[in-house]
């Protein structure tokens, strides 16, 4: 793409030779041992190669598994240093599948575990309003919102108000002083409107307060320790704020009326976006509805795990009915009201759909989330695949939109629906 092309579509330069920015973790990759030819391997990540080619992504990174087996593991572009904006001076970090990325909206899957977790543990109870273990949020009418209805995004508070200064996002008290006092759109959960970011804040005032604990420590000892990750946190440690992947706003610019949706659901435009998630207040905050970090092996691990009924390696993360309850549908296919589109959810998960669904064709059994639009995390129970599909650009409209699809496409394709009695136990 020439410069001329690259400046009209916001997008980053990308080399001819896509060997010289792509990193493999070859002793990571085992498609034989999941009866998985590299013809199909390589079909996928050409895929991610022709996203990339878009140049809407400086950075990504795709951990795909078929029958609990790694059978992709890579990383092409830049963590940092190749934006649509840096100059030639700039320094360009590679990057790698050890890169930690912002996860964004897809933190709300491992959030919502963590809020089931407690159920399964005898901690709360879903159905129970959120007022039962935090009186302060009846306020406003609030008083009979239930920790489900935060959970599937019917809990009436889909946004912070308006004009509340970004600062207020890494400011615990003050957010939720702000959402205690906030009135609801509605209170019968009738509705799916997207909760961006307040949903996140109100599961974590309420883990927190019958377990005595942040949930930063929740996570770490029912999650991440046991897990045996490297990363995945809310946030990230100041002295690790240098290796978190930059995010870049690229593509046209939205107008009208996706800009309106996008300010709508993002609580701003796209350029406050960019300049918000770089900043390192938020870097280092903890935002449980979007700023866990970690990498795309990490994320799929995590998703694998819940393939496998709630275990990892042997360990028991949690009980088999604890994934089951995660993931069921929760309402009919409707309409959001936050984003204008048709979704299904669960009690915290994005789900799927026949015959097309948002994680491909003949999807009903899959179940993950979306992360800034793009980034795309998922499990699919009748294929038997986890995938964590990574990246640092943020467009919201442009050329990608076909290779992206074209990716999920590829993915659903090459592994078709298994049978019943071979299929993980999550999607009997």
């Amino acid at each position: 793409m020439n410069r001329i092309a690259r400046r009209a579509l916001h997008t980053c330069a990308v080399p001819d030779d896509l060997a010289s920015v792509t990193c493999r973790d070859v002793d990571g990759e085992r498609p034989e041992r999941a009866g998985v030819s590299l013809e199909v391997v390589e079909d996928i990540w050409r895929c991610v190669e022709k996203l990339y080619r878009t140049g809407v992504h400086p950075g990504l990174q795709l951990s795909v598994r078929h029958r609990g087996e790694h059978i992709l593991h890579r990383a092409i572009g830049h963590a940092t240093g190749n934006g649509p904006g840096d100059g030639p001076g700039a320094i360009k970090v590679p990057m790698t599948t050890d890169t930690p990325i912002c996860y964004f909206s897809a933190s709300k899957a491992v959030t919502a575990l963590l809020m089931h977790i407690l159920a399964e543990q005898g901690l709360v109870n879903l159905m129970d309003p959120v007022s039962y273990y935090c009186p302060e949020f009846a306020a406003g009418g609030k008083r009979t919102i239930t920790v489900h209805q935060i959970l599937s995004h019917r809990g009436g508070i889909p946004a912070i108000p308006r004009e509340t200064p970004i600062d207020v996002l890494w400011d615990r008290d003050e957010i939720w002083r702000l959402l205690c006092e906030a009135k609801p759109v509605e209170v019968d959960g009738a509705k799916v409107a997207y909760h961006a970011i307040t949903g996140g804040f109100v599961l974590q005032r309420v883990l927190e307060k019958v377990t005595g604990d942040t949930i930063e420590a929740f996570i770490d000892r029912y999650i991440r320790k046991p897990m045996g990750m490297r990363w995945f946190t809310y946030g990230i440690a100041p002295e690790h704020v240098p290796e978190l992947a930059s995010n870049y706003a690229t593509g046209p610019t939205p107008r009208f009326p996706v800009s309106w949706i996008v300010n709508r659901a993002l609580g701003g435009d796209i350029r406050t976006v960019e300049r918000v998630v770089n900043d390192p207040r938020f870097q280092e905050a903890v935002i449980p509805a979007g700023n866990l970090c970690g990498t795309a092996e990490e994320m799929g691990r995590f998703f694998q795990m819940m393939l496998n009924g709630g275990v990892w390696n042997g360990k028991r993360i949690c009980s088999e009915m604890t994934v089951r309850r995660s993931i069921q549908q929760f309402g009919s296919l409707q309409i959001d009201r936050t984003m204008m589109i048709p979704m299904r959810f669960s009690a915290g998960m994005m789900l799927g759909g026949n015959p097309m669904g948002l994680w491909g064709q003949n999807s009903r059994y899959a179940f993950g989330h979306v992360g800034l639009i793009n980034k795309l995390c998922w499990a699919d129970a009748a294929r038997d695949i986890s995938v964590s599909l990574l990246n640092t650009g943020i467009p919201i409209v442009g050329h990608h939109i076909p290779a992206l699809a074209r990716f999920i496409y590829t993915v659903c394709d090459r592994f078709p629906l298994i049978p019943e009695s071979q299929r993980p136990l999550v999607a009997a």
